[in-house]
């Protein structure tokens, strides 16, 4: 789907989707400059992507809102490709 900010914000998200993180761990670990995520994250509050979860001292945590059924379709697609994607590594390395 490429390489933009917001695919690897959601990817990390998916990814680790059993887990809570501040905005500045989101942006760390997904390899997006905490600016770049601010641009969007008040997008992805409003359409219910992302939802609070706790205050851990001044920071505030957030997880993917897997129960919105945007993100369920999300989460389907992203898990197809890195399935389909897989496959076709494998044929390539049996091939060779």
């Amino acid at each position: 789907m490429g390489d933009s900010p917001r695919n690897r914000i959601l990817d990390f998200l998916i990814t680790f989707k059993d887990y809570d993180y501040s905005m500045s761990d989101i942006a760390e670990n997904s390899g997006v400059g905490w600016s770049t995520l601010n641009l969007f994250w008040k997008d992805l509050e409003k359409y219910e992507i992302v939802k609070f979860t706790r205050n851990v001292g001044k920071a505030k945590m957030y997880k993917l809102n897997d129960s919105n059924p945007i993100v369920k379709k999300i989460m389907e697609m992203h898990w197809t490709i890195i399935k389909n994607q897989t496959h076709e590594q494998q044929k390539v390395s049996i091939e060779q």
